[in-house]
């Protein structure tokens, strides 16, 4: 049994069989976080790329659970010399882990980290998604990301049993795009994400829920703190 909390904006905290994993964690800087930050508990944390509304609370939330962080290279590098433990893989790249296995896929996005009092921008990497074998499930992440076609080999490669998928627009695909993603990954329950923290970004999660089972794909817009088993 796989067990999803939704932290709101892209975090996502799965765990089974004694084990627990976070992607993207953005809980403080998060004005719709349902969590604190303190009461997580995860050995692992899956970072898509380098922006601060996915890796805000990495190096804390690492540092508290002695956990592993597993990004880019270039990411990993970065977070590592602020005193987190960490891998670094790559676009394509697949790494075996205590509760299963992770594989780094594409994304349409940017990365880097801006220093705003050093008016610099520091390149992170290419951002990715991840597809995830856990609690005898895979879960595809497509971390931020515009629609692309080889969302459709991912589909043909793996059996993807929960997927989730940015529905903000503005800095990914909006809600249409995010529908023909889903027909084309072929998952059997998507979750949206990427939504409603910021102005910009605010979209109908029920809606593009509606929009998916009129096509036979189960869903939920899940609400911040709120779990789901699969």
């Amino acid at each position: 049994m796989l067990e999803i909390k939704f932290h709101g904006h892209s975090s996502v905290q799965l765990t089974a069989d004694g084990h627990s994993i976070m992607i993207d964690p953005f809980i403080s800087g998060n004005p719709q976080a349902a969590t604190k930050l303190a009461d997580i508990k995860v050995q692992y944390i899956l970072l898509t790329h380098g922006h601060q509304d996915h890796i805000l609370d990495a190096v804390e939330l690492a540092l508290a659970n002695d956990a592993t962080i597993v990004a880019t290279h270039e990411l990993a590098t970065y977070l590592g010399w602020q005193g987190a433990k960490t891998i670094g893989i790559n676009l394509g790249g697949s790494l075996k882990l205590p509760f299963g296995k992770v594989k780094m896929t594409q994304a349409f996005h940017s990365s880097a980290v801006v220093l705003d009092d050093q008016k610099q921008i520091v390149y992170m990497g290419m951002p990715g998604g991840f597809i995830i074998e856990i609690g005898g499930k895979t879960v595809y992440h497509a971390g931020d990301t515009g629609l692309f076609g080889d969302m459709k080999l991912i589909g043909e490669r793996h059996d993807i049993d929960l997927a989730f998928l940015p529905i903000g627009d503005h800095f990914t695909m909006g809600p249409e795009d995010a529908v023909t993603a889903a027909e084309w990954v072929g998952a059997d329950y998507v979750v949206p994400i990427h939504y409603d923290t910021f102005p910009p970004i605010q979209q109908d999660g029920d809606a593009f829920v509606a929009v998916l089972a009129e096509k036979d794909i189960r869903g939920k817009a899940l609400k911040p703190g709120e779990s789901v088993r699969l």
